[in-house]
């Protein structure tokens, strides 16, 4: 892609932090980090389901985590669906776009330099050890937390955990933008191909677990199914209660 309309917002946001901002944002924009998101996570769809719940849930996980990850990849040729747009043109990322340093040498000038870590007054702050690959558009990394946030919000369905997963979700973006990693835009579209993956796997995780919850009511006793409703309900036990009194 050749537009430019984002360079401006990533030039403000891309600044040399130092080397403790390089290790931080390293850290934020790897997967050590999100080890323990995970287990939060697990542990509060357990806490709310159990243990099948749960295993619904991390099937589900796997599925939209997966996903995202594969849909991603089509735009940046990547991937095992990398060939399914091949006429799509990717987009270099901000650390191999010369425009950026004001040089109007060749792409392919410019990823030699970074790849042999050439020291130099370079416009764009790229941290030791973040050169990737060539394409950013569009982020796997905004895909797959923005689809990790629409398929586990709904269920834990806490306001804190909410807002959580947002924060996770802005420091995870602007940790791609700090290592020169992505434009703004491909955050932004990556963050919409997570969306619509974590939501279409949530809505597929609500089905099943509507046709489970089924299955097992069908399964039990009618006397045992009313057994374990008045104990849920006070007011149809003492209901019970006082008409057995009264045929008495």
């Amino acid at each position: 892609m050749n537009y430019d309309c984002d360079h401006g917002l990533f030039m403000a946001l891309n600044f040399d932090g130092g080397p403790l901002t390089d290790r931080a944002m390293t850290v934020v924009s790897g997967t050590l980090l999100w080890l323990p998101l995970y287990a939060l996570i697990l542990w509060l769809v357990y806490r709310r389901g159990g243990w099948r719940n749960l295993l619904l849930f991390a099937g589900c996980l796997a599925a939209a985590l997966v996903l995202a990850d594969m849909f991603a990849g089509i735009f940046k040729h990547s991937g095992v669906l990398k060939h399914l747009w091949a006429d799509f043109p990717p987009r270099l990322r901000p650390m191999f776009t010369p425009s950026l340093e004001g040089l109007s040498i060749p792409a392919d000038s410019l990823i030699a330099l970074r790849r042999a870590a050439v020291a130099g007054d370079w416009a764009v702050h790229v941290p030791a050890g973040a050169v990737a690959g060539l394409y950013g558009t569009v982020s796997s990394h905004a895909a797959v937390i923005a689809a990790l946030a629409a398929l586990s919000a709904p269920i834990v369905r806490r306001r804190w955990f909410t807002v959580l997963m947002i924060l996770c979700a802005l420091l995870i973006c602007y940790s791609r933008i700090y290592l020169a990693k992505h434009f703004p835009i491909d955050l932004l579209l990556g963050t919409a191909v997570g969306l619509i993956t974590g939501r279409a796997m949530y809505l597929l995780y609500r089905r099943l677990s509507r046709q489970r919850d089924e299955t097992a009511r069908a399964a039990t006793p009618t006397h045992e199914r009313d057994h374990r409703a008045r104990k849920a309900d006070p007011d149809k036990r003492r209901h019970a209660t006082s008409g057995s009194a009264k045929r008495q």
